[in-house]
C-alpha cells in the first residue's frame, strides 16, 4: 500500500525518528502506525545489541533526593555533546527518582524494568531505547546509591563530573548543600577516623614512626608524635576532620555542629573513577 507523507511525518513527530526510517517502518507494517512503532523500537534493539561493546566514557549523574529519601545514578554515553541533551539529562534525574521512590534495585537491569517516572505506561528501559533510536549512541547504567532519610545532594559539571549524596540530619538545605560541596572540592575518603581503612591506616603510623625514629627522637616520645602528627593524615582524608572549605578556620565537622547538624553518610561518585 502507498504511504503518504502526512503519515510519515505522524510518526515521525511520535517518535522523533529520521523520516526515512519512519518511512520504512510504516512499509515494513503494512501503514499500521502502532505496528510501525513496534518495528522501530525492535529494529533499534537490533542495532543497538549490535553496537552492545562500545565504550562509554562520557555522561552525567541522575540526582533525586527529599526529607526521607535520596538516590544518585549514574547514566553513561559515547560522547560528551550528548551529555548535554535534554532527553538524556531528564533520563538520568528519573533514573535516580524511581530509585529513590521505587521498591529499589539490585542492578541497572532491575531499575530500568520499572515504570518511568516522566511518562506514564513506559519503563525506563523503553524510554533508554527510544532515546538510543534518537541518537543513536549506547547508553549505559553505572554505579548506584541509594539512602534512606533526609537527604541533600549537589551535581559538579567541569571537566570532570562529580555526584554527591549526603544523609544528615539537621541545618538548612543550603548549609547541607555547601557540605555537598565541600566534599566535590576535597574528595574525603571517609566520614569519620573510625571508617579509615585500617590497613591504610597501621601504614601510615608505620611510615610516621620510622621517619622519627630517623629524626632521633627519643624512642618514650615518638608513638606520641606519630599520633599527633596522623592529625594531619586525617585533615586530608576524613570528611569531619578536613578544614572546611568555606571557612578553613573550622573543621566541617565543627560546622556541622554549629549548624545542628548530624551527617549520617555520603556518596562521592566521580564519572570514569571508581
Amino acid at each position: 500500500m502507498a504511504i503518504t507523507a502526512e503519515e510519515v511525518k505522524k510518526l515521525r513527530e511520535k517518535t522523533g525518528l529520521p523520516l526515512m526510517d519512519c518511512k520504512k517502518a510504516l512499509t515494513e507494517s503494512s501503514g499500521d502506525f502502532d505496528g510501525a512503532i513496534r518495528w522501530l523500537r525492535e529494529n533499534g534493539v537490533k542495532i543497538q545489541t549490535g553496537r552492545a561493546d562500545r565504550v562509554t566514557e562520557f555522561g552525567r549523574f541522575g540526582l533525586f533526593f527529599n526529607d526521607s529519601v535520596g538516590a544518585m545514578v549514574e547514566l553513561k554515553c559515547e560522547s560528551a555533546p550528548v551529555t548535554q541533551n535534554d532527553a538524556f539529562i531528564a533520563l538520568a534525574r528519573d533514573l535516580a527518582e524511581r530509585l529513590a521512590t521505587g521498591s529499589g534495585a539490585a542492578s541497572a537491569d532491575d531499575l530500568l524494568a520499572q515504570p518511568s517516572p516522566g511518562r506514564e505506561g513506559s519503563t525506563l528501559k523503553e524510554r533508554k531505547d527510544e532515546l538510543f533510536n534518537r541518537i543513536r549512541e549506547v547508553f549505559n547504567v553505572g554505579r548506584m546509591v541509594r539512602f534512606d532519610g533526609r537527604c541533600a545532594g549537589y551535581l559538579h559539571m567541569g571537566s570532570v563530573v562529580h555526584g554527591v549524596l549526603v544523609q544528615a540530619t539537621g541545618g538548612t538545605p543550603e548549609q547541607l548543600k555547601d557540605i555537598c560541596m565541600h566534599i566535590a572540592a576535597m574528595a574525603p575518603s571517609a566520614l569519620t577516623v573510625d571508617e579509615l581503612d585500617r590497613a591504610v591506616v597501621d601504614n601510615e603510623r608505620s611510615i610516621l614512626r620510622e621517619a622519627a625514629l630517623k629524626e632521633g627522637k627519643p624512642v618514650n616520645i615518638v608513638d606520641k608524635m606519630v599520633e599527633g602528627r596522623l592529625k594531619t593524615f586525617y585533615a586530608e582524608r576524613v570528611l569531619l576532620e578536613q578544614p572546611f572549605v568555606k571557612d578553613s578556620a573550622i573543621s566541617v565537622g565543627a560546622y556541622a555542629k554549629q549548624a545542628g547538624i548530624v551527617l549520617r553518610r555520603f556518596a562521592h561518585q566521580v564519572l570514569g573513577r571508581e
